[in-house]
Parts: structure tokens; C-alpha cells; sequence
């Protein structure tokens, strides 16, 4: 009994041999395919001869015929195709045709038009696209062969017998032509099918390759980077990012939405509102730079700066946004060390000059008390001291980041003429030359202490700054409620870099580091606390051996 499993996988593997598409094959099967239509013809036409025409069946002729093509289906079976030169398979159909004139000359009496099954052979060969020029003539040499050949045989033709059959292979050979040019067509485009398709495989293989590469870079990167679209839907998260989120998640809740996550602001303690959220103004189409947050709580809680850049398609639309987070936790932890032991020192500092300079008044205070020479040297160490205790004042006010001013009815113009009166001697020693250009009186409500720091470091630094001589003019005047102040100078100038930075604690450019000019970098971060104390601006234009200007504005 058949095992009924066995019998479904073989009706299964003869659908699949259906199914396929023809190309699909091996080269053997499609030959035998190609041969299978003749065959089944062939028989077709033996059971009718052998059910009403059994005499036919006699004929030598019929039988080559049948035999023929039985031999040329085992052939079709048996010849590793493969193996043999590629057009090796084309002489199939041209011995069909000869098969068939034997069919046609042996079958004659019992079935007419026997010849007409040339048409399958002559496909086979169309259809190939070897050779569509040979194709074609074989086309019509081969059905004229068939109806001519007996012809010569049996001799004593006339042009009436040559031309007769003619409509034959003249219809034979528009079928071949018909179909060479519908498979040269498929051809082309079976050809331009297969360069587009070699394209996409290319394509696609470059675009994993990327893939895998910014894949690779993603998780290599030490900075967390999550990429939204335009509704805000995470469309891509490196590992980075994703212990970064862990860290913002609340223990209570597993899938928390941009709201709900433990982002704080500076203080470490008050929650970022919605709209402040980087990843939410990212979404919103924003573009921002090192926003410092805080996330998480307790002893895991990290600081990151966050930085977004948009997304545009090709129509310059909003598409999306890309967040990067960069942990900057111990650079926090360190500065806020630096500044708590700047205020340390600063304050360990100021006891003792205060002391010292105590002492040294007392002394100097006694006219009688030194030798002039002795007075000199203690003038030297009250100078030195008292400029000390200013940099430790300075240090404690940029620390707090608050600058103390009490305004009141101050004249601009004469505090101006003061501090290039104080700063003529140095300019005169550096070889520069000080103008001022101010009116007579020029009133507003000001710290008169502070402002005058302000014109006396920028005056001073002025003069620093020009170590080849030059010129300083120093400038007031009041314009809509408002007094300015300006001071310029034709001597080193600035790059765009350092300006960038001129007014940052600590910061001195590069040029001035690596020369004799002395300073700390402190002077401007404080001149530009006093201004904006007052509710003003300060302002810089530069270039570099052209020279600086600083313009000041305070309310009237």
C-alpha cells in the first residue's frame, strides 16, 4: 500500500517543477520542456493513425517518424546538457524538422497537414535568441525543405508543383519572425531587468554596509545620541543613550513618555517643564548647544550636556531632529571644586593682607617715623599688597557671580579724564599716545567705584595689549537714555576665537600666553559683571593686528 505521506511529497515536488518559472530550471528540464510539446503532439497523432488509420502504421516512413522523436525525448533526458557547449541544444529542433518530413511523407494518407507541427520546432529555435538570423532562415528553409524535398524525389515537377506549397513556409516564417522579435524584445528587457536589478543588490549592499558601519560608530561613540521624527518617535538610540535613559527612568514606571522622565534643571532638583527639555525642543524643530541638565536622582544622578541639530527632507521640511547627551559630570564636579577652592583661598587670603596692609598704614602714617628710603620699600609692599587684595576681591565676586553697586549722580566724563589721567604715565612709558574725546559733563546713575574699575581696565588693557606703541582713544557720550563709553586701540587685536571667549573666567588667547604681557584673566568677566549689574551691555569689535574696540552701554 502507498504511504499516503510519500505520495504528497511527490504531488508537491511535481506542482513545484509547474510553479517555477521556466528560466528557474536547470538546463536539461528546460530542453525537455521546450522538447515536450512536439512529444505530446506526436503521440497525440500516433493513437489517432493506430485507432482509424492502423494501416498507416505500416509505413516505414510514419514509423522513423515515430521513432525518431522517441529517441530525441530520451535524448532531451539523457544528454547532460550543461556539460556540452551551450547552443549544443539547438540541433533538437532542426532534427524535429527532419523527424517531421518523415511524418508528413509516411502519414500523408491518413492525416493531412502533419507538416504544420514545424511551428513548435521553429518557435523552439525563435525563442532561443541564439542566433535570430539563422533562426529566421531556418524558419523558412526548413518547412520549404519539407514540402519540397519529395517533391524532387519523385522528379517531374513543373513550376506549378514548385510554387504551390509556397504559403507554407511563407506562414511558418512570419510565426518565426514574430516570435524572434517578441524574444529579442524580452531579451533587452529581461537584460534591463537584470542591470537594474544588479543595481539594487549593489545599492542595497552599500546601504547595509553603512548601515553596519554607522551602526558600529553609533555604539562606539562616547556620547549618547538619539535620533526623533518630526512626531517625535525614537527612530534610532545608540547604547549610549540607552543607559542614559535607563538613568532618567522613575523605578515605578517601565515605559515613561519626555515628561515623565527625571530630568532636572542646574540645581540638581527642580524638573526641566516639558517645553525646556531637549529632546522635546528638538522634536519642536530647535536648534541648541550644550544645554546642561541633570538626570536621574540621588547619588546616580549625572550631568550631560545636550546639543540638537534638525533633520530636513528634500523639500527643506522639518523631518526630524538628532539629540546628542555628553556626560559631563566630573567636569561639573571639578569646577565646582576649582570655584570652592578659589573661595577658600581667597578667603584664607584676605585676613592676613588686610593685617599687612593695616600695619604698613600705621607705620607710613608716622612722619617721623622712617628714612626715606625705608618708605620707598613700604610704599612698594602697600602697592603690592593692595593689588593683591583686589585679585582676591575679584576672585570672591566672580565666584558669587554677583557684583554689588550702589548708584548715584555721577559724572560720567570727569570719571573718564580720571582714569587716562592715572593711565598717562604707563602710556607714556609703552610709547602710546592718549586722546579723549568727551563733553564737559556727561551725567548718570552709576556705582562711581565700579564704573571707574571698568574705564581703568579697559584703559588698561588697552595700553597692555599695544606693546609696539600706537594709539588709545577713549570716548563718551549719551544717546537715548543711554551713556556710552569707548575705548580703542590699534595694537595686537583678536581672532574671532579668542573673542568668543575674551569675556570666560580664566581665559586669555593664545598670542598673550605665550608672551610677557602679565594677567590672570579676570579683568573682563568682572568689567562685564559691573556693566550688566547696572543693566547694560558691553560690546567688542576686533582684528587681529588692527587693533580693539570695547563699547559700553549703562542707562542714564
Amino acid at each position: 500500500m502507498t504511504n499516503p505521506t510519500m505520495w504528497d511529497f511527490g504531488e508537491k515536488k511535481r506542482l513545484l517543477i509547474f510553479r517555477r518559472s521556466f528560466h528557474e530550471h536547470s538546463l536539461r528540464m528546460r530542453v525537455v520542456l521546450s522538447q515536450l510539446p512536439l512529444s505530446v503532439c506526436v503521440c497525440l497523432s500516433a493513437i489517432l493513425v493506430w485507432l482509424f488509420f492502423p494501416a498507416t502504421l505500416a509505413n516505414p516512413l510514419f514509423l522513423i517518424y515515430l521513432l525518431s522523436q522517441a529517441l530525441l525525448l530520451a535524448v532531451c533526458i539523457i544528454v547532460p546538457w550543461h556539460r556540452l557547449p551551450f547552443p549544443s541544444f539547438l540541433a533538437i529542433p532542426i532534427l524535429d524538422m527532419v523527424s517531421i518530413a518523415f511524418g508528413r511523407e509516411g502519414g500523408q494518407e491518413a492525416l493531412t497537414g502533419l507538416s504544420v507541427l514545424v511551428v513548435l520546432p521553429v518557435i523552439w529555435l525563435c525563442a532561443s535568441g541564439l542566433y535570430p538570423k539563422l533562426a529566421i532562415i531556418l524558419s523558412f528553409i526548413g518547412p520549404l525543405a519539407i514540402v519540397w524535398t519529395p517533391l524532387f524525389i519523385r522528379g517531374a515537377l513543373t513550376e506549378q508543383d514548385l510554387t504551390k506549397p509556397l504559403l507554407f513556409p511563407i506562414l511558418i516564417l512570419g510565426i518565426g519572425v514574430s516570435v524572434s522579435v517578441l524574444t529579442l524584445s524580452m531579451v533587452r528587457q529581461q537584460r534591463a531587468l537584470e542591470q537594474k536589478d544588479l543595481a539594487l543588490k549593489e545599492a542595497l549592499e552599500a546601504s547595509t554596509k553603512q548601515e553596519r558601519l554607522l551602526n558600529t560608530v553609533m555604539e562606539a561613540l562616547p556620547l549618547g545620541v538619539v535620533a526623533v521624527d518630526g512626531d517625535g518617535h525614537d527612530i534610532l538610540m545608540n547604547r549610549r543613550q540607552r543607559q542614559s535613559h535607563s538613568l532618567a527612568t522613575p523605578t515605578d514606571n517601565d515605559d515613561p513618555n519626555e515628561s515623565e522622565l527625571l530630568v532636572f534643571d542646574t540645581d540638581r532638583t527642580s524638573p526641566l517643564p516639558p517645553d525646556r527639555r531637549p529632546v522635546r525642543r528638538a522634536v519642536l524643530g530647535e536648534r541648541f548647544t550644550d544645554q546642561l541638565v541633570w538626570l536621574g536622582t540621588g547619588p546616580e544622578q549625572r550631568a550631560f550636556t545636550t546639543s540638537a541639530r534638525p533633520m530636513l527632507d528634500q523639500a527643506g521640511k522639518f523631518a526630524g531632529s538628532v539629540v546628542v547627551f555628553s556626560d559631563v559630570t566630573d567636569l561639573v564636579n571639578a569646577l565646582a571644586a576649582k570655584d570652592e577652592f578659589v573661595a577658600n583661598v581667597s578667603h584664607e587670603f584676605r585676613t592676613p593682607l588686610t593685617s599687612i596692609l593695616g600695619y604698613v598704614e600705621l607705620i607710613l602714617d608716622d612722619p617721623h617715623g622712617l628714612e626715606p628710603k625705608y618708605r620707598r620699600q613700604l610704599e612698594v609692599v602697600r602697592r603690592n599688597a593692595e593689588r593683591l587684595l583686589t585679585l582676591v576681591s575679584d576672585l570672591l565676586s566672580v565666584r558669587s557671580g554677583q557684583i554689588a553697586i550702589q548708584p548715584h549722580k555721577v559724572d560720567i566724563a570727569e570719571l573718564v579724564r580720571g582714569s587716562v589721567t592715572s593711565a598717562e604715565p604707563r602710556a607714556a612709558k609703552a610709547g602710546i599716545r592718549l586722546s579723549v574725546n568727551v563733553p564737559e559733563a556727561l551725567e548718570a546713575r552709576v556705582d562711581s567705584s565700579r564704573m571707574s574699575q571698568v574705564l581703568d581696565n579697559l584703559v588698561s588693557n588697552a595700553i597692555k595689549y599695544s606693546p609696539d606703541g600706537g594709539d588709545v582713544e577713549v570716548a563718551a557720550w549719551e544717546e537715548q537714555d543711554y551713556v556710552f563709553c569707548r575705548v580703542s586701540d590699534t595694537g595686537m587685536g583678536m581672532t574671532k576665537e579668542d573673542q568668543a571667549e575674551v569675556f570666560t573666567k580664566f581665559f586669555r588667547a593664545g598670542g598673550v600666553r605665550n608672551s610677557a604681557i602679565p594677567g590672570v584673566g579676570l579683568g573682563l568677566p568682572i568689567s562685564k559683571a559691573i556693566v550688566e549689574a547696572h543693566g547694560g551691555s558691553i560690546e567688542l569689535e576686533s582684528e587681529p593686528g588692527r587693533g580693539t574696540t570695547f563699547t559700553v552701554r549703562v542707562p542714564a
